[in-house]
């Protein structure tokens, strides 16, 4: 198995940078994939540029991205029933994974603050209406002799 070459400094002596939305939209995809995870929480302000019709892609998500390693915070609702700290491990997990394969840098840590349960919401059974009562038949016409 080869190593990752954790050293962002290309062969031609230039360097690359990752931009703190490219590494923030990364963990927030991947914490989407975990089972049991609703949704990310963001600010106020995420969610004003979302009513805007701005898909937001970093919503919940906070990122410090140095040269070599990288730490990330993120808010999240777990679903109800799940339980909330394998989710939160699995999210830990996730994100960790997919920041460190496509971007090389090195995850130091990964927070995740827990801040709701989502429930689903109830069914409304329509109310069922009696079915209409038969027709009587129509008395036979009288023979005519």
């Amino acid at each position: 198995m080869n190593e990752v070459d954790t050293n962002m400094e290309s062969i031609q002596g230039g360097k690359i940078v990752f931009a703190e939305d490219v590494v923030a939209t990364i963990a927030f995809l991947a914490a989407g994939e975990v089972e049991g995870v609703h949704a990310m929480i963001g600010t106020t302000m995420e969610g004003l540029s979302e009513k805007l019709g701005k898909k937001n892609y970093t919503k919940g998500v906070k990122v410090e991205v140095g040269s070599e390693e990288c730490a990330c915070d993120i808010t999240i609702v777990v679903k109800y029933g799940y339980r909330i700290q394998e989710v939160a491990q699995k999210v830990q997990a996730e994100i960790k994974n997919a920041i460190e394969t496509m971007t090389g840098l090195r995850v130091v840590e990964v927070n995740v603050n827990v801040n709701g349960i989502y429930f689903e919401p109830e069914k409304k059974e329509e109310p069922v209406e009696p079915a209409p009562a038969p027709e009587e038949p129509a008395a036979p016409a009288p023979r005519v002799k």
